[in-house]
């Protein structure tokens, strides 16, 4: 008998896709216009709980429309985490600012003590503006990822950006559904606490559009600005006249029905993904040297992803374990390499990556799809206590 292959994370269509996607079709609004797209910003706005939202073809689409509703531009800098993918980093470069990199803490997010620590010595106060005393740029805003549905340390970035005047977008991608359940924060989903926020339904999210992207605020300027720059700045539609330089960044009819119906099961697919994360830490952690990478507490995660820790008293080395994890049909994938020493970023500032370089080389992501069973779960399991 063959060994059937287990992914690393794929869409789970099990409520009203077929349906919604079928209405639509039949209704022939199958492209950009219909009535199913505001009706999807909606539905992710009341989820959430923010004052609106505005659909696009992506995350990474989200994110430059996010700074630039947030006035980002060029000759400003802005914060970003080394340790990401770098679809968060990019749209700083797409709106003509430059990034600085900063690393990670426990939770794989980025730092506020070195942020912190990186204002206070390289930045000054200056008309209300934070400048970057070697460059002498406005540092202007800072991005924070929440890694794998991990919430981020909101409460302490939160007062940096108010201290700073930097303005917070929070790249909330791998992270709808996130919220804290206890302090300050309580009841707070990741993605609404910042000025904006960005959330990803690409195919492997923990619900999906194929593609697809949403921003979401509680400042309707910026909300109002990213609407008007996604739909090519159109400011006269009779007679297609153009105030901005604007984007096709739109989200089809056909992909609002399927996100209406993947957000249905949403608080389904959250709580599968958290059962399935305690099962992988039950028989892994603290296992052959093995460990399972924790979430914040007082948070509900979504545990988009889960991260095996490798020991460096393991007999193989990270990558060799992807392989032979490969050849028993099992797929994982290792965390991204840091952002500053790719394309054109190591001329960029960095500052205390030494964390995020031990994670990068330790660092496994296991199978989590929605849908995997506690018996592929085990044969990872098992697969792994082998090697």
């Amino acid at each position: 008998m063959e060994t059937k292959f287990i992914p690393l994370s794929v869409p789970n269509f099990c409520g009203n896709e077929h349906k919604y996607v079928n209405d639509a079709v039949v209704s022939e609004w199958v492209s950009t216009g219909g009535s199913l797209v505001p009706k999807f910003e909606q539905a992710i706005a009341d989820y959430c709980g923010a004052a609106g939202a505005v659909a696009c073809n992506s995350g990474t689409s989200g994110l430059h429309l996010a700074m630039l509703a947030a006035g980002v531009g060029r000759g400003d800098e802005v914060i970003v985490p080394t340790l990401t993918f770098i679809a968060a980093v990019n749209p700083v470069r797409y709106a003509g600012a430059e990034p600085i990199f900063i690393g990670c803490g426990d939770s794989l997010c980025i730092c506020p003590t070195l942020v912190e620590e990186y204002l206070e010595a390289h930045a000054e106060m200056r008309g209300g503006r934070c400048i970057n005393k070697t460059t002498g740029a406005h540092i202007k805003a800072m991005v924070v990822v929440h890694v794998f549905g991990n919430m981020a340390s909101m409460p302490r970035l939160l007062e940096i950006a108010k201290k700073y005047n930097l303005i917070l977008i929070e790249d909330a991608t791998e992270a709808l559904g996130t919220r804290y359940t206890e302090g300050p924060l309580a009841g707070k989903m990741a993605g609404t606490m910042g000025d904006i926020g960005v959330y990803s339904f690409n195919g492997n999210k923990i619900i999906t559009t194929g593609a697809g992207g949403m921003v979401v605020s509680n400042n309707r300027e910026y909300l109002a600005h990213a609407k008007h720059l996604s739909t090519q700045a159109k400011s006269d539609e009779l007679n297609y006249k153009h105030d901005e330089v604007g984007y096709n960044y739109r989200l089809t009819n056909v992909q609002a029905a399927m996100g209406l119906a993947q957000l249905e099961s949403l608080e389904t697919f959250i709580e599968h993904k958290n059962k399935m994360y305690d099962f992988y830490f039950e028989r892994l952690n603290g296992k052959h040297h093995y460990g399972i990478m924790p979430f914040r507490e007082g948070v509900r995660s979504n545990k988009w992803f889960y991260s095996l820790y490798v020991y460096d008293e393991h007999p193989m080395r990270r990558d060799e374990i992807i392989r032979a994890l490969a050849d028993a049909k099992i797929q994982t994938r290792p965390i991204w390499g840091l952002i500053q020493d790719q394309a054109d970023y190591p001329k960029n500032e960095h500052y205390g990556e030494d964390l995020a370089r031990h994670y990068l080389d330790r660092i496994v992501n296991l199978p989590c799809s929605t849908n995997l069973t506690e018996e592929d779960a085990q044969r990872v399991v098992d697969t792994l206590l082998a090697l």
